[in-house]
């Protein structure tokens, strides 16, 4: 198995790797426009910020699986993945803590105007009477915008520091937040007006693409806080540089609408930079997250070299569209499935899932068939009629 990664990981990835027997090639130089010449006959993709073009699923002629070394997957092109048959797995939970742990950094440095403090200092400006103006944040209400893992971390963090933590997430009920100690918002509007600070923990999709536009921030209070360490995406930029001068809110952010891909590049909006606190999408970026993000690569990659499976895989259809289901017991021996998928073949009905299980003692087994149409009584007749049939049943 080859396996190339292109993106800096913990050296522990390649080390662990190369004991499951794989070739690691590592390219850390290669960009989205490079790695499609590049992808070679590698088997196993493995990224972190690289973005994964359909040019590169395309040239991959070897590729079957591509693991996102993250939780995120917006980077990885999935359509085109999923029409090449392409795993896409990714490492769920790996860097929740380090996320986290920024987004309150963020938060205080946003209220306590941390880097524009130091800024004035290196320029020599000691503004003390400036500066020294800040709310501060106990008492304060901090509301959440999605309570996954992350949100869940920040939020137990936050009532750490004595802060009041409301939250706002599609699968939230009043009943569900009471259970976790938070307060309850029906919607993002009723979050925004009663939150000091506002902190976002969304994945990027296309329901939440633009979802913090114009109408959220002027419900916003005057020189709230707003903190983002999840995706740009989610923001309209312009709508939140107005608030800033508009409202006066501060801001601290780790992530930005088109932000660079790679490592080390050149950064365009300086503007936005200037008017907050600003890190460079460094969330997931510690010593302890990479660690626990390369013991999941491992796992991923040698689960599916045992199995042929991914675990964590984003792209897989959860339920079946197949509205019948075949069960064929049968003597476990050679061809006696193959005869039945003949048989299923030949009246063009196509198999949505299949698993087959051995009875102990290996005499016998049971084949369960989810089918997209419905297979014709002389079919299952056939089907029974085979010596190495034990009994086939259409549910």
């Amino acid at each position: 198995m080859k396996i190339l990664i292109v993106d800096s990981l913990s050296k522990k990835t390649v080390t662990e790797l190369e004991k499951l027997g794989a070739t690691v090639v590592v390219n850390t130089d290669l960009k989205a426009e490079t790695l499609p010449s590049a992808i070679g006959d590698a088997e196993v993709l493995v990224v972190r910020s690289t973005k994964v073009s359909a040019a590169t699923i395309e040239a991959g002629t070897s590729l079957s699986l591509i693991i996102r070394a993250g939780a995120g997957v917006n980077t990885i092109d999935l359509a085109a993945a999923n029409k090449r048959g392409i795993q896409v797995a990714n490492c769920p939970g790996k860097n929740t803590d380090a996320v986290a742990e920024l987004a309150i950094g963020l938060l205080i440095a946003a209220d306590r105007r941390i880097a524009n403090a130091t800024a004035d200092l290196r320029a020599g400006k000691w503004k003390k009477s400036e500066y020294g103006k800040a709310r501060g944040l106990k008492g304060r209400t901090l509301g959440i915008i999605g309570l996954g893992d992350i949100g869940n971390a920040v939020a137990k963090r936050a009532k750490g520091m004595d802060m009041h933590v409301v939250a706002w997430s599609r699968s939230l009920t009043a009943e569900k937040a009471k259970a976790l100690g938070l307060g309850y918002c029906a919607s993002l509007n009723e979050l925004a007006a009663q939150s000091d600070a506002v902190s976002v923990h969304l994945a990027a999709a296309a329901e939440t693409n633009g979802l913090l536009g114009s109408d959220f921030f002027q419900k916003m209070k005057d020189g709230a806080i707003f903190i983002n360490s999840s995706r740009g995406e989610i923001v309209k930029t312009p709508d939140l540089k107005e608030a800033i001068r508009s409202k006066g809110l501060r801001v601290g952010l780790d992530v930005f609408e088109n932000e660079p891909a790679g490592g080390s590049a050149d950064f365009a909006d300086r503007e936005l930079a200037e008017l907050g606190s600003c890190t460079p999408h460094i969330g997931a970026s510690t010593d302890q997250a990479s660690e626990a993000i390369a013991d999941e690569v491992v796992r991923i990659v040698s689960v599916y070299k045992d199995t042929g499976k991914a675990e964590n895989m984003v792209n897989i259809q959860t339920k079946s569209s197949g509205m019948f289901k075949l069960v064929v017991r049968h003597y476990n021996r050679v061809g006696v499935l193959a005869s039945v998928l003949d048989e299923l073949r030949n009246e063009n009905v196509n198999i949505e899932e299949m698993d087959n299980a051995i009875f102990m003692g290996g005499a016998a087994a049971v084949c369960s068939l989810t089918l997209d149409s419905k297979p014709s009584a002389s079919l299952v007749e056939r089907i029974n009629a085979n010596p190495d049939i034990i009994k086939s049943s259409l549910n």
